[in-house]
């Protein structure tokens, strides 16, 4: 019983989460979502988007209304790995160094435009997500908890960056596309931004946060799950053992192990997120492509055919049939029992 009110629990702690982020930000349902599942799931999102889609706004205002430090990081050609973790600073006057801690060290932190600067930091950076520390002058400093890194991309200009190699990309649990709100959404959002400004109330804790995660972990994922999972992320390395053969040629390298274990983490964290204390097969499905898009290696002929890793991951869902859906009794059974 005690995961079902947890359950219930954070579907409502979350609801007035979202609720006071919605006072603010118009529309944005599908990506505000993936972000709360990747709060949950403790992983980091990758964003794509034009300028002035509101992404900025969102993460601010959702580290205000759980009570979070929020940062923002701007990614130029000529920023070095201490801007972003930080450095060791020698004070003349007592002859000490002292250790000046970097922007990384927040909540939620925005790096914006996260292909603009060089490899050396986005490596940095990359290392914080994976390991939660920074080692600075042989001293580990651990970054706050939660710790969620949403990146973005600007998929308009490509002079000047530096595209982020397959091997960190695959670093990111989601990759999210932001599009443009539709015509009644761009008229509310006018109005709010013209019109007097809404200031955004706490509704949780930072720590309050952390025990969801906690609790997260706890839901229960059925075994089949696992295995269809599996099937999925098998199916963009081989296509043709799935009845798909026409795909390889599309694409160069599939899927690694990490989004089998991405699937199973979103779709546990999508599941306690709508109240239930149980994955289902819809649950995988949907983000399938949120978690599948950046780690698929197209080949030249995809990009000449005008093939899509989203087209890729829809036929790979209509071909590997979905688990049979669990019974709800069942699921609390096995959970409670």
């Amino acid at each position: 019983m005690d995961n079902q009110r947890s359950a219930a629990d954070v579907s409502t702690l979350m609801e007035q989460v979202l609720y006071e982020v919605k006072r603010v930000v118009v529309g944005q349902d599908r990506f505000l979502e993936r972000v709360m599942v990747a709060m949950l799931a403790q992983g980091h999102l990758l964003v794509e988007g034009v300028p002035g889609l509101a992404k900025t706004l969102t993460v601010n205002t959702l580290a205000k209304a759980v009570s979070g430090q929020f940062k923002r990081i701007q990614f130029t050609p000529d920023l070095v790995p201490a801007d972003l973790v930080g450095t060791r600073i020698y004070n003349q006057k007592s002859g000490d160094f002292s250790t000046s801690l970097g922007p990384v060290f927040a909540n939620l932190l925005l790096a914006d435009e996260i292909n603009r600067a060089p490899a050396k930091v986005q490596s940095a950076l990359l290392e914080v997500m994976q390991e939660r520390q920074v080692t600075i002058a042989g001293h580990s400093y651990p970054v706050p908890k939660p710790f969620l890194v949403m990146a973005t991309q600007n998929p308009i200009e490509t002079e000047g960056t530096y595209p982020l190699p397959e091997a960190q990309v695959d670093r990111f649990m989601m990759k999210v596309i932001v599009g443009y709100p539709t015509d009644e959404e761009e008229f509310v959002i006018v109005q709010r931004v013209t019109g007097a400004p809404v200031d955004v109330v706490p509704v949780a804790t930072t720590d309050q946060l952390a025990a969801l995660q906690q609790e997260c972990r706890r839901s229960y994922v059925d075994p089949s799950l696992i295995n269809y999972a599996v099937k999925l992320v098998a199916a963009t390395r081989e296509p043709g053992r799935f009845g798909l053969p026409d795909l390889a040629k599309y694409i160069t390298f599939g899927a690694s192990p990490r989004a089998t274990i991405n699937l199973i983490e979103g779709a546990r964290a999508l599941g306690f997120l709508r109240g239930r204390n149980y994955a289902l097969p819809e649950d995988v499905s949907d983000l399938a492509a949120d978690v599948l898009r950046h780690r698929l290696s197209l080949s030249y002929e995809a990009l000449s055919d005008g093939i899509t890793a989203e087209q890729i991951v829809s036929q790979i869902l209509q071909k590997v049939p979905a688990p049979a859906r669990p019974l709800e009794h069942q699921d609390a059974k096995v959970v409670n029992g």
